[in-house]
């Protein structure tokens, strides 16, 4: 045994062999360890991604909300409505119109709220075009809008009957609840990371 030995350390640049094996078994290892990785982090990015293009895509979200992957859902408690902040920062609710179901910003700087077409079309509004055009200031510059009525929009317990509501393709998929709902409401605040609705006069879920 111990002449095999010799005879295979004597095989030029034999160490080097062993040297160059050991690295390959090594390396080998760690792009298995860094392959599980970047698999976790791939599958990680994707999660991160498709929840928050949810947030804009109203197909999107239906099935985030299936597979638990969307926004922890809003509650009533007391009185109260609650709602907590989104991982983007904003809060949003499922509001009801009729059997129809939307998700909204709820954005305190909106004088008015404000609907995209398609939403308006679900909640089967009748939309109007003013005597005098509507013309909002967005972050894209001035657009002229629709109007239209929504007859009872729900928020759990909160309800809101004939809310004047602006329409326009160009909010593309999002819509939101601006002040001339929250005005509505005996109050509304942000506790740390929880939007509290409360209204007037709450309604049974």
């Amino acid at each position: 045994m111990t002449d095999i030995v010799t005879r295979l350390t004597d095989i030029p640049n034999f160490w080097l062999i062993v040297a160059g094996v050991a690295i390959l078994v090594v390396l080998a290892r760690r792009i298995r360890i860094l392959g599980a990785l970047m698999t976790i982090g791939l599958i990680a990015i994707s999660v991160a991604v498709f929840t928050q293009r949810a947030s804009f895509d109203p197909g999107l979200d239906g099935v985030a909300k299936a597979l638990n992957l969307g926004d922890q859902g809003q509650q009533v408690v007391g009185k109260e409505m609650r709602v907590p902040m989104a991982r983007d920062g904003h809060f949003w609710v499922r509001v009801k119109v009729g059997d129809t179901e939307q998700r909204m910003l709820v954005d305190s700087g909106a004088t008015v709220t404000a609907l995209s077409s398609a939403a308006a079309q679900a909640m089967r509004l009748k939309i109007e075009t003013p005597l005098f055009p509507v013309v909002l200031q967005t972050a894209n510059g001035s657009i002229n809008a629709q109007t239209a009525v929504i007859p009872e929009l729900r928020i759990g317990n909160v309800v809101a009957r004939d809310l004047p509501v602006v329409v326009s393709p160009a909010f593309g998929e999002m819509s939101v609840v601006g002040m001339n709902f929250l005005s509505r409401l005996k109050s509304w605040r942000v506790e740390g990371r929880t939007l509290i609705l409360e209204p007037h006069h709450p309604q049974a879920t």
